[in-house]
């Protein structure tokens, strides 16, 4: 009994086995489920977040206003901050402003410390031959300051007074060439509100810089009680931004931007913002026509 219901329990279980064989045998095969993979350059594309944009240093002396200064919170202002912040917008990039003492500015550019010099710097052609400048973009003059009741009524009258200058400004080279290299009587400042101060003070008796810096100064302090006075003699002069030498690349990309914020107007609106007035056509217009090609294109 037990070895026969074994026999039977075995043929059973074959046929249910043999069974189940069929029946997965009869079966197709399902084909498995497609896995697509992205092509390497799009999964890099949409992995990869946007290159971050190109930072440029600016080196810029924030004393002389409306040029360029510190705020009450510290941060540097000004014309000029206004104008290059304005060309980089332009170009799709960023400029980060350093406060540099002007002794020495220049030598940031040669240095590396600094990719360019914003700082109402006049364009000349001793300053030529070590650095590069971008076209014109502001229009200047030197102009004397001096008290109300000062007989000052040209510049020839200076011959003999003392004279504040800021050191290294091109007021320092006039004021030089007038008494001479050895004249005590030129006093040098590290800036030329520092030189308006001594005029109030007595120290000295006449003030020669740039015109936009004592305008401005003369316009916010009404109890300097300070006159201005024009000389004919003066030459006309032009801010440029300046570069190291030979960096034509960063030149270029910064006319470019400038011929554009002249060209639409921003550079306009800035002027008259800080100065009341439309600016002079001759500036508003002087870029080299290499920039003007590339700005319309």
């Amino acid at each position: 009994m037990t070895q026969l219901s074994t026999r039977r329990f075995l043929k059973a279980s074959g046929l249910l086995l043999a069974g189940v064989m069929l029946a997965a045998c009869g079966k197709k095969d399902e084909a498995p489920a497609p896995v697509t993979t992205p092509a390497p350059e799009a999964a890099s594309a949409a992995a990869a977040p946007p290159p971050p944009a190109k930072v440029y240093v600016v080196g810029t002396d924030a004393a002389y206003a409306p040029f360029e200064s510190q705020n009450e919170k510290g941060e540097i202002v000004g014309f000029d901050i206004d104008v290059v912040t304005a060309i980089a917008q332009k170009g799709g990039f960023e400029v980060k402003f350093i406060n540099t003492p002007w002794e020495g500015i220049f030598n940031t550019l040669t240095q590396g410390d600094r990719d360019l010099v914003v700082s109402a710097v006049t364009i000349t052609e001793e300053r030529k031959q070590t650095m590069d400048f971008s076209a014109p973009y502001f229009d200047a003059y030197q102009l004397i300051a001096v008290k109300n009741d000062a007989k000052v009524t040209k510049f020839a009258d200076l011959k003999k007074l003392k004279v504040g200058v800021q050191n290294g400004t091109t007021g320092d080279e006039v004021v030089t060439k007038l008494q001479g290299k050895s004249s005590p009587n030129v006093k040098r400042f590290e800036s030329t509100p520092l030189a308006l101060k001594e005029l109030e003070a007595g120290g000295v008796e006449a003030v020669v810089a740039d015109n936009g810096v004592i305008v401005n100064y003369v316009a916010n302090n009404a109890g300097s009680n300070f006159k201005t006075v024009t000389d004919n003699s003066f030459a006309p002069e032009q801010y440029g931004i300046a570069f190291k030498k030979g960096n034509t690349e960063l030149l270029e990309k910064f006319n470019k931007g400038l011929a554009e914020v002249k060209a639409d107007g921003t550079y306009d609106a800035i002027y008259k913002r800080y100065f009341g007035v439309a600016a002079p056509a001759a500036v508003a217009s002087s870029v080299p026509a290499a920039a003007a090609s590339a700005a319309s294109q």
